[in-house]
């Protein structure tokens, strides 16, 4: 036998073996399903504070457990609260917006508060407002929210109750849309 097709074949067997080796040691290309609903971190007892694009404060969120999801980005929240301030410039007072659960989108435009929604907001200016509601939707960067099942909006003096619900926050105007009942409460002296 010719020593160089002893050597090529001896290369060719190691090649294959090689080749073998790397294949049947390779990584797992198929993500499990369990992994694709894996959270990419978790958080404990915390406060963040979000920025808009221009860099000011968007909103603050403290919560005792927040999960961020790696495919869309977005986050979900245990017992949240949400401090939204006014627009800069504004003289308007703060939100405080808490709830059961939240939702937070992938660019932090949109919030999604389910159960036992409580937003007020109490400033020296202004008289204080208190909405309660099962879901809300708060759009930070806007100033805006919105609801589309039953809402309570208590002031001093009045206790409205509809269904649906649009509200400027800066402004604090607060528009219900159906079934709309206005019950008068005189003040205490």
């Amino acid at each position: 036998m010719n020593w160089r097709l002893a050597l090529t074949l001896s290369l060719l067997a190691a090649a294959i073996v090689s080749g073998w080796s790397v294949w049947k040691h390779r990584p797992e290309a198929i993500v499990d399903a369990g992994d694709a609903q894996r959270s990419d971190y978790l958080l404990h007892d915390f406060e963040i504070v979000v920025l808009d694009r221009q860099g000011h404060e968007s909103f603050t969120l403290r919560a005792p457990f927040l999960e961020r999801h790696p495919g869309d980005r977005t986050m979900s929240l245990q017992s949240p609260l949400f401090l939204i301030p006014p627009k800069r410039g504004s003289d308007a007072a703060p939100w405080e917006v808490r709830a059961d659960t939240g939702w937070v989108s992938a660019e932090g435009d949109e919030l999604r508060l389910r159960g036992d929604v409580v937003a007020s907001s109490t400033g020296s200016a202004s008289k204080p407002v208190k909405m309660t509601t099962e879901q809300l939707n708060v759009f930070p960067d806007s100033k805006r929210a919105t609801s589309a099942v039953a809402v309570t909006v208590t002031q001093p003096g009045s206790i409205l109750r509809g269904l649906g619900m649009e509200a400027l926050l800066d402004s604090r105007r607060v528009r219900l849309k159906s079934n709309v009942r206005v019950r008068y409460v005189p003040p205490h002296r």
